[in-house]
């Protein structure tokens, strides 16, 4: 019976039920992962990327497995669309609970000098510049409901910069100290903030650095666990963020990258 009881417990300290999420870049690869871990885990999910049809298409087969998910189209890189996102989730749930910044983009790889303003704009404004204005739109909602996990899908290359990544390792440590930024300033409202930093995991994102045998062993051959990582094993990191397991965590980058920056 107390083992039982102890279960009930462990399985409630990780339950999103009653909760409501809101993913970006959500229609595959770690984001479509972390929505699909949610909602086995009670959450109501909303998905965002920039293709209506792919989000539909996600939802769909959440719904068939028992769990409740919606699909919002909007561009991260355009705040009157991240603004209709927002609306439109609370227009159908009523508030918001977890927020994952996941979406982001590199259109660039090569040495740091060949990368264009155009270039460098473009990545400045998905991968921070969007977390940030997004995370500020939730944060009085969170703040409205008691408290809330706002997690942002930052990358090792925020912490040593990868070669022919310059430019977005540059973003990725922006985005590091927004999150510690926003940890220390909304804590006191209930809201936390942490960034999960993956190393190589095999998404369609991260084709350029694996889909070469040579670019892959580079990366790979001397890390602790020698191999890429794949999205199920960030998904659970952010279930652990999203739930109240993690309930004194805030400001925190957490680390999964096969020991890549050991």
């Amino acid at each position: 019976m107390e083992t039982q009881s102890a279960q009930l417990a462990e399985k409630q300290l990780f339950s999103l039920e009653g909760k409501v999420a809101l993913i970006t870049g959500a229609s595959k690869g770690i984001g479509e992962d972390i929505a699909r871990i949610y909602a086995r885990f009670g959450a109501k999910v909303v998905l965002s990327s920039r293709r209506q049809n792919s989000l539909d298409e996600v939802a769909a087969e959440i719904k068939a497995q028992g769990g409740e998910a919606t699909g919002v189209a909007a561009h991260a890189g355009d705040v009157d669309q991240l603004r209709t996102l927002v609306d439109r989730t609370l227009d159908t749930y009523g508030g918001i609970d977890i927020l994952v910044n996941n979406a982001a983009t590199n259109p660039v790889f090569g040495p740091a000098a060949d990368c264009d303003s155009a270039a460098f704009d473009k990545i400045m404004q998905v991968n921070v510049k969007a977390p940030f204005e997004l995370s500020k739109m939730v944060y009085p909602h969170m703040k409205a409901r008691g408290g809330g996990s706002i997690i942002m899908m930052s990358s090792i290359a925020g912490h040593t910069p990868d070669p022919g990544l310059g430019i977005y390792s540059v973003s990725k440590a922006s985005m590091n100290m927004l999150t510690k930024v926003l940890a220390k300033e909304w804590g006191p409202d209930g809201v936390r903030v942490n960034a999960i930093c993956p190393g190589l995991i095999k998404t369609k994102f991260s084709e350029a650095l694996w889909r070469d045998e040579k670019i892959l062993a580079h990366f790979t051959k001397r890390l602790p666990i020698a191999r890429m990582g794949t999205t199920d094993e960030i998904s659970p990191l952010a279930l652990f963020l999203a739930s109240d397991a993690s309930s004194y965590c805030t400001g925190s980058l957490f680390y999964a990258d096969g020991g890549t920056v050991i």
